[in-house]
C-alpha cells in the first residue's frame, strides 16, 4: 500500500512538471509573437523563415507591414496561404486584405497610365472583396472598398428583354454601383 502511495506521488508530481513544461512553451510562444508584432508595429521587417510557425494572425500582420511598405508581391504571396484557413474571421481579414492589395495595385497602375493592366487588378479586388462579404455581409470596410472598386471600374450588366413580338431591340447597359463614393459619413 505504501508502496503505490509513493508511485501514485512521483506519478502525479511527473504529471505536474510535464503540464508546467506545457505552459511555460505555450507562453514562451506568445511572447515570441508579440515581439514580432512589436517589430513589425515599430517598422521593421521579420523573415519570412523565422514566420513559418507563427500563429496567422502574425502572418496576417506582416501581410499589412508588407502591403503598407508597398511589397505587393510578398504581401500576395503572404495573404494567399491565409485565405484557406479554417477559422472564418481570419478569412474575411485575410480576403479583405488581399482586396485592398490588388486594388492599390491597379490604382498605382492606373495612375501611371498603364489602364490595360490594372483592370484585370481591380477584377481582383472586387472578387476579393465580394469573398469577404460572403464569409460576413456586415464588414463595413469590405462594403465601402466594393463600392470604391466598382466606382473606378463598374460593372456593366446586360438586360435582355423578352421577345413577345419579333421587334429585338438593342441590349441597355447600366453600372450597377452609380456615383463615386464621397468618403466616410
Amino acid at each position: 500500500m505504501r508502496m503505490l502511495k509513493h508511485r501514485l506521488l512521483w506519478a502525479m508530481l511527473l504529471a505536474g512538471l510535464l503540464l508546467t513544461a506545457v505552459q511555460l512553451a505555450g507562453l514562451y510562444r506568445i511572447h515570441r509573437e508579440n515581439r514580432w508584432l512589436a517589430t513589425l508595429a515599430d517598422g521593421h521587417d521579420v523573415a519570412v523563415e523565422t514566420l513559418a510557425t507563427a500563429a496567422p494572425q502574425v502572418r496576417l500582420a506582416r501581410a499589412v507591414y508588407l502591403h503598407d511598405r508597398q511589397r505587393y508581391d510578398e504581401a500576395l504571396d503572404t495573404l494567399s496561404l491565409l485565405i484557406d484557413l479554417p477559422d472564418r474571421r481570419l478569412q474575411v481579414q485575410s480576403r479583405y486584405n488581399l482586396g485592398n492589395v490588388y486594388l492599390n495595385r491597379a490604382m498605382a497602375e492606373i495612375d501611371a497610365g498603364r489602364v490595360d493592366q490594372g483592370i484585370p487588378l481591380l477584377n481582383l479586388a472586387k472578387q476579393a472583396y465580394r469573398r469577404a462579404l460572403t464569409l460576413d455581409s456586415r464588414f463595413w470596410d469590405a462594403k465601402y472598398n466594393l463600392e470604391l472598386a466598382m466606382s473606378l471600374l463598374p460593372e456593366f450588366d446586360r438586360v435582355v428583354r423578352q421577345d413577345d413580338d419579333d421587334n429585338t431591340q438593342p441590349a441597355q447597359l447600366w453600372t450597377s454601383v452609380p456615383g463615386f463614393p464621397r468618403g466616410l459619413p
